[in-house]
C-alpha cells in the first residue's frame, strides 16, 4: 500500500431541467339543437316512470288522506316504574333465576370491603380463609349476606331480590 491518495472518478451527468407541460383542458362543445322526439319522452331523472293513471292517482289521493287523518302523539305518556313484588310463582321475574357474574362480582366486593373495615362476619372464620375475599365468598355460598338486588328493566320498572331466593 502506498501513502499516495487514490484518485477517484466521479461520472456525474448533467440534469437538464424537464420542461413542464401544460394541462391539456377537455374540449367541450355545446349544441343548441332542441332535443328528439324520443329524448323527450325520457326526460334525464325520470327514466322508467311513466304517467299515472287516473285511477292511481285517486288511489294515492284517497290514501293521502287516510295518512293526513291519523292521530299524531307529540309527547309520550310518562310511564310509572312498577315494582314487581318477589311472592308468587316465579320469584325472579326479570333476568334468570341465578346470580349474573357481575351480580357476584359486586356483592363480594361490596362485602370484602366491608370485612376489611372491620365489619363483623356473618360465619364463623373458617381456617382456611386468608383474605376478606375469601370470607366474603364462604359468607356468599352460604347466602347469608343481607344484600338485596335490583333488577331494573329499559322502561324503569325494577324488582328486588333477596340473594336467599337465587338458585
Amino acid at each position: 500500500m502506498s501513502d499516495e491518495p487514490e484518485e477517484v472518478s466521479v461520472d456525474t451527468e448533467e440534469v437538464q431541467p424537464v420542461e413542464e407541460e401544460e394541462p391539456i383542458a377537455p374540449i367541450v362543445v355545446e349544441t343548441t339543437e332542441a332535443p328528439s322526439e324520443e329524448e323527450e319522452e325520457v326526460k334525464p331523472g325520470k327514466k322508467g316512470k311513466k304517467e299515472l293513471s287516473a285511477e292511481e292517482i285517486a288511489e294515492q289521493e284517497r290514501l293521502r288522506k287516510i295518512i293526513d287523518a291519523r292521530e299524531i302523539i307529540d309527547i309520550d305518556p310518562v310511564h310509572d316504574a312498577i315494582e314487581y313484588e318477589t311472592t308468587g310463582k316465579g320469584k325472579v321475574m326479570i333476568g334468570p333465576p341465578t346470580l349474573t357474574r357481575f351480580e357476584k362480582a359486586r356483592i363480594l366486593g361490596a362485602r370484602a370491603l366491608q370485612l376489611s373495615l372491620g365489619a363483623p362476619p356473618f360465619i364463623s372464620v373458617p381456617k382456611d380463609v386468608a383474605t376478606s375475599l375469601d370470607l366474603a365468598y364462604a359468607e356468599l355460598e352460604k347466602r347469608v349476606i343481607p344484600i338485596t338486588i335490583r333488577r331494573v328493566l329499559p322502561n324503569g320498572d325494577f324488582q328486588n331480590i333477596p340473594i336467599d331466593l337465587f338458585d
